[in-house]
């Protein structure tokens, strides 16, 4: 398949379309200031993919309770008062005619400690010290996620996308080993998949009627099972409460765990699945343009484009100029990231990844 099609564009069943088929993943940026509240490095960071092509622009994930903080840098909506930062970040999005979303999260077990003395979940959790939620908080859980999406739309947003996966909350209460409640919100797996279905429809009741609404799942690990998620993501997508669903996969191309589907890649594991109007993307380890045509030929409908953004504001302008464009090759140097939009903090975060960040010494022997 030619990546033409790359740029052609996608409507959901509410909202504005994208011109394309490039979605920015939402990334830990580590740019918020510490009540969460948006920057100026946000903007810029934000602003530079939205110019550079991407037709959907995602935030990074905002918490939507004090407890669900993930780390000091993060950014959060669990307060009226954050709507004003996000109505400035929300219009520079716009103003490139992108789609716009925030995306709603709350860590759970995997609150940072120095931000979140008593972390919370769905059951009491020894490892983290963290405490079982009752049912009347995981209620409250529910609203605060509500409350998050109508201070999204009250920002100016498109839409907003829930943050279901890597083992933050609301995967927590989907996998069977972190999920050990005897109520509505335990047990089978109708009940575990409950508190999200409830947020779907509280955002639903309280949005405008085109208001976009997406989710983020992991397919395995946290305790998931492969055949559990394929028949909910089938339950999700044809029942017509979503408009996309957003596969993180690690890498879209792998064999997964489940020996079961071992003649499969994790994207196939979803795209056979039926869909009514909700829209397919995938997101892992999407570094070129025929590594995207290559997913939409397997039946996504978009792609999520997390590293090749960071390395390259503009990834989908270069893509269309270059069907064979390739990446910068790693590491690269902090200067060469500050160009591509990079603040301080940002910088900082990127440097604990593995390879990706040169050290001085490794710039100067180039």
């Amino acid at each position: 398949m030619t990546v033409s099609r790359l740029f052609q564009p996608l409507a959901f069943a509410r909202g504005p379309a994208m011109e394309n088929r490039f979605m920015l993943a939402p990334m830990t940026s580590d740019q918020a200031l510490p009540d969460g509240s948006v920057t100026d490095d946000e903007l810029r960071w934000l602003g530079m993919r939205a110019r550079g092509g991407f037709g959907f622009v995602m935030t990074s994930a905002c918490y939507v309770q004090r407890t669900g903080k993930g780390g000091q840098g993060q950014f959060g909506i669990w307060s009226d008062d954050h709507v004003e930062g996000f109505a400035r970040l929300s219009a520079v999005v716009k103003a490139e005619g992108r789609v716009s979303a925030l995306q709603l999260h709350h860590a759970g077990y995997r609150a940072q400690k120095r931000s979140v003395p008593e972390p919370v979940g769905p059951s009491d959790d020894p490892a983290s010290g963290a405490r079982g939620l009752s049912t009347a908080e995981v209620e409250h859980l529910v609203e605060d996620f509500v409350s998050g999406a109508r201070r999204a739309q009250a920002a100016g947003f498109d839409g907003v996308e829930l943050h279901g996966a890597h083992g933050y909350i609301l995967t927590q209460f989907l996998s069977r080993a972190d999920n050990r409640r005897d109520d509505r919100y335990g047990g089978a797996f109708a009940n575990r998949a409950r508190v999200i279905l409830e947020i779907i429809d509280g955002v639903r009741r309280v949005c405008r009627p085109d208001f976009q609404l997406g989710l983020r799942l992991s397919p395995e690990r946290y305790g998931l099972s492969l055949a559990e998620m394929r028949d909910f993501a089938a339950e999700l997508m044809t029942g017509g409460r979503l408009d996309y669903l957003d596969m993180s996969l690690w890498d879209a191309r792998q064999t997964p765990e489940d020996a079961a589907f071992a003649d499969r890649t994790l994207a196939t594991c979803f795209t056979d699945l039926p869909r009514g109007d909700t829209r397919l993307g995938v997101a892992g380890k999407i570094m070129t343009p025929a590594i995207a045509a290559s997913l939409l030929a397997d039946g996504v409908d978009f792609v999520l484009i997390g590293r090749a953004a960071i390395l390259h504001h503009d990834f989908p302008r270069r893509a269309l100029a270059d069907p064979d464009f390739r990446p910068v090759a790693l590491p690269v140097s902090e200067d060469y990231l500050a160009a591509e939009g990079l603040g301080r903090r940002f910088l900082r975060y990127m440097g604990t990844w593995d390879g990706f960040v040169a050290r001085a010494e490794t710039v100067r022997s180039r």
